[in-house]
């Protein structure tokens, strides 16, 4: 009896303590949700996409995450090389099991990534890459590569963002009638001159004269001589690469012209400390700028500021809204399942801080792009005035007038 009793007591006393631990012991951890980002993080624009993905999983994460779940990032840099992107991407799947990879503002590395996302069955989204080639893939075998997206505006849609800010701020303002389009030889600015040749004319500027040149590119001296030439009003830009050499060079050397157009690294306030300021009057077309946009987008400057003591790159607003997108359609989706993300990404309605974000269906050529037009997204036109990015255009989002620099010959107004 003795020893049954003594026996109960031992049952009783763990079974006590085993009540004890379960009460103790913290649940276990929910499974995080990966997501990889593969961008080019010695550059302005490419740190700007892993800064606004740092940003917006710190948010989510200190809000629950995604259903309960916490977003575990993985940052890969594939140092401007398409192969060590595709390994990077091979990586992220096969290692760290990315449920999406984002990333990357250069069209030949997305253009490469493109396959591999098909391949492996796992969402890419470029957030810098403006090729239209991108989305084209999209339309002409939506099954093999409906899991791309470019939550970018492309460079068809750019150009025309120019040529409406040239109408509006160039031709009806300064009255200007001539413009040479210069730009980088790279597979983004081939759909942009070719849009610019059409539309800045339909603008009201004749085009004089039209020029590609190598990224490699150090000594803009003659470049800039051979467009002085044919006297142009303006010169209309796509610089992404190259953007630091010509604007100090035009700057330094005084060059006669007003700059306008896309000089996609002058988008950040890094720019303007890299090239010491030679950067005042550049003026660039941006996805995102500190203006009200929409009511997230001054309240995301703020935040990005004081975390990383830099304003965004246009890939930093764009990487940002991806992150945000991304985890509305998991939550709508109720799953991280890639055939129902695809579903729940081509349903997005969802107000970021570059616009209201939306999907062309698979019927665009644009397929998997961002919509581009009133209502949506119009992206905007910054320029640098006294260090500080203004936004000149569109009207209601402007926070300044547009200025013509000290060395830049004025026009008569053409009213």
């Amino acid at each position: 009896m003795r020893t049954l009793a003594k026996r109960s007591l031992v049952f009783m006393v763990l079974g006590i303590l085993f009540s004890f631990m379960c009460f103790v012991l913290p649940a276990p951890a929910a499974e995080p949700i990966n997501i990889a980002i593969i961008a080019e993080s010695a550059t302005l624009v490419g740190k700007a996409i892993v800064n606004g993905a740092q940003l917006a999983v710190e948010e989510i994460n200190a809000k629950g995450g995604i259903n309960g779940q916490p977003i575990k990032l993985t940052v890969y840099d594939d140092q401007v090389k398409s192969a060590e992107a595709v390994q990077d991407f091979q990586r992220a799947v096969y290692n760290d099991h990315a449920v999406a990879v984002v990333g990357s503002f250069i069209s030949e590395v997305a253009l490469s990534l493109a396959p591999w996302s098909a391949r492996l069955h796992t969402i890419y989204i470029t957030t810098g890459a403006a090729s239209p080639k991108i989305t084209q893939l999209v339309y002409d075998d939506y099954n093999a590569n409906k899991y791309v997206f470019q939550l970018k505006y492309n460079a068809i849609e750019m150009a025309q963002m120019v040529c409406s800010f040239a109408q509006d701020e160039l031709v009806r303002k300064l009255g200007y009638k001539t413009a040479y389009v210069a730009s980088e030889n790279a597979a983004w600015t081939e759909p942009l001159d070719e849009e610019y040749l059409k539309c800045l004319p339909d603008s009201g500027l004749k085009v004089v004269g039209h020029m590609r040149f190598s990224k490699d590119t150090n000594d803009f001296t003659p470049i800039f001589a051979a467009i002085e030439k044919e006297h142009p009003d303006v010169l209309i830009t796509g610089w992404s690469h190259v953007g630091l050499k010509p604007t100090v060079q035009w700057h330094e050397q005084q060059i006669p012209l007003l700059i306008a157009g896309v000089d996609a690294q002058a988008s950040t306030t890094e720019f303007w400390e890299k090239t010491n300021g030679a950067t005042e009057g550049i003026i660039t077309q941006a996805e995102g700028s500190p203006s009200p946009i929409t009511p997230k987008t001054i309240p995301f400057v703020q935040a990005y500021e004081k975390m990383f003591h830099i304003s965004p790159a246009y890939a930093g607003y764009t990487t940002y809204d991806t992150i945000y997108v991304l985890k509305e359609a998991m939550e709508k989706a109720k799953s991280t399942q890639t055939d129902a993300l695809i579903k729940a990404l081509e349903e997005t309605r969802y107000t970021g801080v570059i616009g209201n974000i939306e999907f062309y269906d698979r019927n665009s050529p644009f397929a998997h792009g961002i919509k581009f037009g009133k209502g949506l997204g119009m992206g905007v036109l910054l320029q640098w005035q006294k260090g500080q990015l203004v936004t000149v255009w569109p009207k209601e989002a402007a926070t300044g007038s547009l200025i013509v620099p000290s060395f830049v010959p004025q026009k008569s107004s053409s009213k």
